[in-house]
């Protein structure tokens, strides 16, 4: 479900398929998105397009990106490429991300295996009841950050996503675990090292086409 709204000075795309409803929209900008009515339920023209802007940044599944229409300044990407883990939930990645191919400034990754729009999570891990903690063991040593550059995502079929690019993999409240340039991260569900892949995919047949 994706949709389009103009307003006067921005354009909202929501992408409904990406939402994983963390409410930062309708609690950040009520007056913007509004929650359980008939109808149309965004109104560009109720907030500034910075306010919009900001809003659109701390929605972490990119489901809302605003376009300025007005020769405006437009979100920015992270300056480095943080995967954070949630707690019983996807990962949140947000940076300059390619992501199968796909440009993204945000996006919620799929690790419970269950989602129906993989890579990206769709909220399927709530009926699922996929648990796995958010804070992670750190390394002894974290490694300087590497060249900024593009952190490039790329699903194996039937396996883990292949993460490639300077990046750090934080807790869910955002600490530090592991930084470096490549990493194998679990999306069939049932890695005993979770968040990375530990080849369980191969023994529970995943299929990443579901």
């Amino acid at each position: 479900m994706s949709e389009v709204v103009d307003g006067k000075q921005v354009r909202i795309r929501f992408d409904g398929s990406r939402c994983i409803h963390s409410r930062n929209c309708v609690l950040g900008l009520p007056e913007v998105f509004k929650a359980n009515v008939e109808g149309p339920w965004i109104d560009p023209d109720a907030a500034t397009p910075e306010d919009l802007v900001a809003i659109a940044a701390r929605c972490p599944s990119g489901a809302i990106l605003v376009e300025r229409l007005d020769g405006g300044a437009g979100e920015r990407p992270s300056g480095r490429n943080v995967v954070a883990v949630l707690e019983n939930g996807p990962l949140a990645a947000r940076g300059v991300l390619d992501i199968a191919g796909n440009p993204e400034v945000r996006a919620t990754l799929c690790r419970c295996g269950a989602s129906k729009n993989k890579p990206y999570c769709d909220g399927s891990h709530v009926a699922a009841g996929f648990t796995s903690p958010g804070e992670l063991p750190v390394d002894e040593s974290l490694p300087a950050w590497g060249p900024t550059g593009p952190l490039v995502v790329t699903p194996l079929p039937n396996g883990p996503l292949k993460v490639t690019g300077s990046h750090e993999i934080t807790s869910g409240t955002g600490r530090a675990a592991r930084r470096g340039h490549t990493a194998f991260l679990c999306r069939c569900g049932s890695s005993k090292n979770k968040p990375y892949c530990d080849g369980t995919h191969k023994a529970n047949g995943f299929d990443s086409s579901k």
